[in-house]
């Protein structure tokens, strides 16, 4: 793959990261405006825009008509906002089949997608077609190879950033697995791992339901049922790379086995492989897919009870990371939402009744994502350490 061009912004450490992130996903804003929200100084702000507007990254705003008309006699506060097409991003959101991979522009605005299937799961297949799914994608266009910033990956299971390891991935069947080594050896691109929920919460953080917020989680219901968590003005990684696992949080001690080991965790009852086991054994019908259940029990009580079984689990999760973080808002998300309307009410009864006092407050929000939303994650991640390296 012929290398593309890039190179970081010019920012003045972590001043500087803080003054572009501040504009980034909240302009346009004026100097002012960032002065107040980032509580620097005007002259400190204008020194770290400085060098970013004369590298194109950040543009002025035209004044309309209007806005002439509207405002007062003086000196005019001029928004500054983010020139998104100064640099790209590719992010792939790596599953058990199949590669979905996108490229966006600086504010995470996805340009193109592309999907590929996984004839096999093994590390070297897997790594050959995603250096070849990138390199369709940056060919779409000659700007994303010339302004390019960066490429993220997310995969699901216990991975770690810093060292670009994937742990272990359960729907892979990966452990202690060199992943950015060989990712960045096969296509020559500056790469960073993350872990497909962390990835999805980093691209909510920064361009969705979580801007704005000083804490929230995504929760997300689908093959797995993962957590990200945002508190203090970061993404929670844990001490271990481990944090939100809330898919293996115990809440039926006879439940069915889970993956893990353990039984009764959330992912055993409310995981879709999950719904299916248990909709084929109660129902005695063969379910190939989610969407056949789903079907199925629009007329079946049967099934039907196992989807507010899996509510239930859900609720219970949901109930706890209230509890424990007192988040402003969860993000429920993930492919699993397309039977929402099958145990939404068991969900928000359940959350009612175990989120304990004002932490029952909490805004659910339901967010439906597709997995090209997931892939945007990925090149959010990207995006992040291309600007703030010291906040991920």
């Amino acid at each position: 793959m012929r290398s593309p061009g890039h190179s970081r912004p010019p920012v003045a450490g972590a001043t500087g990261s803080l003054v572009f992130t501040t504009v980034l996903t909240g302009g346009p804003l004026s100097r002012a405006d960032v002065a107040v929200r980032t509580g620097l100084s005007a002259a400190a702000v204008t020194k770290a825009m400085k060098p970013l507007a004369d590298a194109g990254y950040l543009v002025e705003v035209e004044e309309t008509a209007e806005d002439q008309g509207a405002r007062r006699v003086g000196r005019p506060a001029t928004p500054v906002r983010v020139h998104a097409e100064r640099c790209y991003f590719a992010g792939v959101k790596v599953t058990g089949d199949e590669l979905i991979g996108v490229v966006t522009d600086l504010q995470a605005t996805v340009c193109a997608v592309r999907h590929r299937p996984l004839r096999s799961g093994a590390v070297e297949d897997v790594v050959t077609e995603l250096a070849a799914l990138v390199s369709e994608l940056l060919g779409e266009s000659d700007s994303y190879r010339a302004s390019f910033g960066g490429l993220g990956v997310s995969v699901g299971g216990d991975v770690d950033p810093e060292s670009g390891m994937v742990r272990y991935s359960p729907f892979l069947g990966w452990r202690q697995v060199p992943f950015v080594a060989l990712v960045a050896a096969a296509t020559g691109l500056p790469v960073r791992l993350e872990n497909d929920v962390r990835a999805l919460t980093v691209a909510e953080q920064w361009f969705g339901s979580g801007v704005g917020a000083g804490s929230f989680a995504v929760v997300t219901v689908g093959t797995g049922i993962g957590c990200g968590l945002f508190v203090n003005e970061r993404v929670v990684s844990g001490a271990h790379g481990v944090a939100g696992e809330i898919g293996h949080l115990p809440v039926d001690k006879d439940g069915p086995l889970c993956h893990c080991g353990n039984r009764g965790c959330v992912e055993a009852i409310a995981g879709n492989s999950a719904i299916l086991a248990q909709i084929s054994e109660t129902t005695g019908a063969e379910v190939a897919d989610l969407a056949s259940a789903i079907e199925l029990a629009r007329n079946d009580p049967a099934a039907r009870r196992v989807f507010a079984v899996a509510g239930h689990a859900i609720g219970m999760a949901l109930a706890a990371v209230a509890n424990f973080l007192g988040p402003e808002r969860i993000v429920i998300s993930g492919e699993g939402l397309a039977a929402y309307d099958l145990f939404s009410e068991q969900i928000r009864t359940t959350f009612a009744e175990h989120a304990f006092g004002a932490a029952g407050d909490c805004d659910l929000i339901i967010r439906p994502l597709s997995f090209d939303d997931w892939a945007r994650g990925a090149a959010a991640v990207a995006i992040q350490r291309f600007i703030a390296p010291h906040t991920s």
